[in-house]
């Protein structure tokens, strides 16, 4: 019987590094984003070991230019997985910084630049929920802000209130909007 149990390990271990071989390398390479209470934190390593995706503008409310700029990353292997099946892989993580924008003429034009990092937003695939009693866990993503002075401790306190209600819009592509990855085009 334990050989058998083995076998059927090596076989679902086989076909998950089959299925996202880059995923799985990149295990060794990427720190855990949660404790074992789901706690999350900004990982340290994202702008080197992660994937840019995609970049946001958010528009001024008047005039022209941006008074946001969103930068999207991905745990190593998502955009790869999620082109092959259409789904984020379970356990992908994305990382959002918000930065305040500043904009003014240059010589190609009036022109918008990040300037001051507000925050991070951080999200977990997680289909299966292993921390079903974190409010911050929930329709398939463990969902966090952090200010950002402080990349260790979310502000957010239940995913329901601080997360999904912006996300609505973007329920049929699991809850994120996927427009602005050209990644997940191609």
């Amino acid at each position: 019987m334990k050989t058998h149990s083995t076998a059927i390990v090596l076989c679902v271990a086989l076909g998950a590094f089959l299925l996202y071989p880059d995923l799985i390398a990149a295990e060794a390479r990427t720190e855990p984003v949660a404790d074992a209470a789901g706690n999350l934190h900004v990982p340290s390593n994202y702008r080197t070991n992660y994937q840019f995706l995609g970049s946001w503008s958010v528009a001024q409310d008047q005039g022209a230019g941006a008074k946001e700029m969103h930068i999207v990353y991905a745990s190593p292997g998502t955009a790869e997985a999620y082109r092959k099946s259409g789904k984020f892989p379970e356990g992908a993580v994305l990382v959002k910084e918000v930065y305040g924008a500043e904009t003014a003429p240059m010589t190609t034009g009036t022109v918008s630049h990040v300037q001051t990092l507000k925050g991070w937003f951080v999200l977990i695939k997680a289909t299966k929920n292993p921390h079903p009693d974190n409010k911050l866990w929930g329709d398939g993503w463990a969902w966090s802000w952090f200010d950002a002075d402080k990349p260790q401790k979310t502000t957010s306190t239940d995913y329901h209130t601080d997360c999904l209600t912006c996300h609505v819009p973007a329920k049929d592509t699991d809850w994120i909007y996927i427009q602005g990855y050209p990644l997940f085009k191609h």
